[in-house]
């Protein structure tokens, strides 16, 4: 049997997880302005699935792309990379 493609995979900050198995993460880039070249920073908002509710507001995770699995969500939890220190 054929073994999968590379899927993609984005490192970014949670910003929710006030959904039920659901995280809202922030994955940022930089990217240079097209008339002067400066760069500026771009971000993209991802619905992530979460299984067993691993991560938390605030850490740095580790998500891959995956078959769409509701209406906005397409990407899935692979690691927390890191915690964020509350309190």
């Amino acid at each position: 049997m054929a073994e999968r493609g590379l899927r993609k995979s984005l490192t970014g900050t949670v910003t929710s997880d006030k959904m039920k198995k659901t995280l809202t993460v922030s994955v940022e880039r930089l990217e240079p302005h097209p008339k002067y070249g400066k760069y500026m920073r771009r971000r993209t908002v991802c619905k992530v699935h979460d299984e067993n509710s691993e991560a938390k507001m605030g850490d740095t995770v580790e998500i891959m792309a995956s078959r769409p699995l509701s209406k906005t969500k397409r990407w899935r939890l692979v690691r927390v990379v890191t915690r964020a220190n509350i309190g």
